[in-house]
């Protein structure tokens, strides 16, 4: 895979072309069609099929397994990796400022499994996962969910602000709550994961509630476009030309003018590989290493680096 970054410029609703200019249903499949012709995107498919060979195998195991707790207080470094040393000396608010990570439609946690090894072996000690039941709720519903989820590992870790993961539908939901509930007063940095920010042609699949917000136009997506001024929370969008539960897949890219969004481009990579890849575990480790250039921390009772004497 090939991590790049978007040249996407800023822009406000509706649904974002293909390479070719078209717009619609069948110019998403027909372009999705030409992409199979690509070495990087059939090596690509073969790793997808066997992460969803093993995200089902895994399936019972996010069902019982915990969510997370917060890191007991430990300052002896002698015994971690370098890269995890490294860190924690770097900038020790940084490595235990919390993560939520919040999984897609018709998944659990265990999607998050390997994404979860890596960023703890960076050296970040607070990563949390949550579930909620994707076949029986909405966005707004399930965004009210992860409000009461953000404010318990606030609570349980001292943090005032943490960063929130979302792949696929989680994305959306995270994003929902940060730009139409207040969430950003939480939210340091949402990172999406594939999430259809634009909606998706795909949700016309099936007629459920949940399906008809992701479809392009959608009055989700109209409430999404609406204006967001001065939200706090930075964004970082990870998106996949050779995703096929995003069409088109350029609506993955997160394009708000009130919104600060970094997005990426990854060349080959499936739906389901986004969580697991290399580049995107390194890419949200760097993200994540670096609070706000004005020195902004995110703890309770810290005083901002700006002001230091």
């Amino acid at each position: 895979m090939r991590a790049a970054r978007d040249p996407l410029p800023p822009a406000r609703g509706g649904v974002v072309s293909g390479a070719s200019g078209a717009t619609g249903p069948l110019a998403a499949v027909r372009h999705a069609a030409a992409a199979l012709t690509d070495p990087a995107v059939l090596a690509g498919a073969a790793v997808e099929a066997a992460w969803l060979g093993a995200h089902v195998a895994t399936w019972p195991v996010g069902l019982v397994a915990g969510a997370g707790r917060a890191a007991r207080p430990d300052h002896r470094l002698e015994h971690l990796p370098p890269v995890r040393r490294g860190l924690l000396v770097s900038d020790v608010e940084a490595a235990g400022t919390p993560i939520l990570l919040v999984h897609g439609i018709v998944s659990n946690r265990s999607i998050f499994t390997l994404l979860r090894h890596g960023l703890t072996r960076r050296g970040f000690t607070n990563v949390f996962a949550m579930n909620y039941p994707t076949l029986a709720t909405d966005v707004r519903s399930a965004a009210l969910r992860l409000a009461e989820e953000v404010e318990r590992v606030a609570a349980e870790t001292g943090f005032e602000r943490i960063h929130v993961i979302g792949h696929s539908l989680g994305g959306l939901i995270a994003r929902y709550y940060v730009t139409r509930l207040g969430g950003d007063v939480r939210v340091h940095t949402l990172v999406t994961l594939g999430t259809p920010h634009e909606g998706t042609w795909a949700a016309y699949s099936l007629p459920t509630r949940l399906m008809r917000q992701m479809r392009p136009g959608s009055g989700l997506m109209r409430e999404l476009a609406r204006p967001a001024p001065g939200c706090r929370t930075r964004f970082v969008s990870y998106w996949s030309d050779a995703d096929t539960a995003i069409l088109p897949q350029r609506s993955a890219a997160l394009r708000h003018p009130d919104l600060g969004a970094r997005n990426v481009r990854l060349h080959g990579a499936g739906h389901l590989t986004l969580p697991m890849l290399g580049e995107v575990v390194h890419g949200i480790s760097v993200a994540l290493a670096q609070l706000d250039a004005g020195g902004a921390t995110v703890r309770r009772g810290v005083t901002p680096l700006s002001t230091r004497e």
